[in-house]
């Protein structure tokens, strides 16, 4: 099948069920590039997402000035400067990478998103600022590790391919973008789609316009991040993520309308959503 509608069952067939025997090394060590000056909130919403999406181990890269709002604001995860990730950028340790949220685009941020294509061997999730780096930049999309995950919303999804006000021209765009980089790519939208290097959509069914607001887009970014993490295939982590991102958007406008949610709230959702979707595994 070329199109897949994501539905509730079938992203629960693919849900993998905790180990009782594991550890948090076993469900993998992520590293979060994000935030600049006046930033840090991206990072934060997308360090929590990802933490509250399974992953064992987390280190969020910012700038040295972040880093005691990032350690009172998320405590879980660990902090490593980004001048200190450019003078030594071993990726060896982590499971899967992240880039994006609250970025910036810079010379510095560019030059270590450059070193980061470059050193990882794993699967990345890339968003926002790096998004905008990468179309301004293009030479580096050759360095995307295969199995990546791209997240754009459609102004910067045109950035990449191409200015374009149709639908249906930017889903063929994408296709060829996927194809041609071995990559995922998720197209922000209503309905939200996932296409797959092999041209395969998944379209959602979940979320509802009070997600359209800032910071939504961070939370996707760590929950793709955290399955990567965990070894889920880069085009079942999207479209999971996808799904059960628009799910704890459903639950935060339940609780709260469209109109007052913000995207802390979507994070703050995922305990609930998650537990709909395993509480039979």
């Amino acid at each position: 099948m070329d199109k897949v509608t994501v539905g509730q069952d079938y992203v629960k067939s693919l849900l993998k069920p905790r180990d009782p025997k594991a550890y948090k090394n076993s469900f993998g060590h992520a590293l979060l590039y994000a935030g600049s000056l006046g930033m840090a909130g991206a990072a934060i919403l997308s360090a929590r997402a990802c933490l509250r999406s399974g992953v064992g181990l987390l280190t969020i890269c910012s700038p040295a000035y972040n880093n005691d709002i990032l350690q009172i604001s998320v405590p879980e995860a660990m902090a490593i400067a980004s001048d200190d990730l450019y003078a030594n950028t071993d990726l060896s340790r982590y499971n899967a990478v992240g880039a994006g949220p609250g970025l910036g685009q810079g010379y510095s941020q560019a030059a270590i998103l450059e070193k980061l294509l470059k050193s990882s061997s794993y699967p990345m999730v890339l968003d926002a600022d790096a998004l905008n780096i990468i179309a301004r930049s293009r030479y580096l999309l050759e360095y995307i590790p295969a199995g990546s995950v791209l997240t754009p919303h459609p102004g910067e999804l045109k950035r990449l391919v191409g200015q374009t006000d149709d639908w249906d021209n930017m889903i063929q765009k994408a296709k060829a973008l996927a194809a041609d980089n071995g990559i995922t790519v998720v197209v922000k939208g209503a309905p939200t789609v996932t296409i797959s290097p092999a041209g395969r959509m998944y379209v959602n069914t979940t979320g509802n316009p009070g997600m359209a607001t800032g910071g939504s887009g961070d939370v996707l970014t760590g929950m793709v991040l955290a399955l990567l993490a965990q070894g889920y295939e880069s085009e079942q982590a999207a479209f999971i993520a996808v799904y059960i991102h628009g799910l704890a958007g459903d639950m935060a406008a339940g609780k709260l309308s469209m109109t007052a949610m913000t995207s802390a709230d979507i994070a703050d959702s995922l305990p609930q959503a998650w537990l709909q979707m395993t509480e039979t595994l």
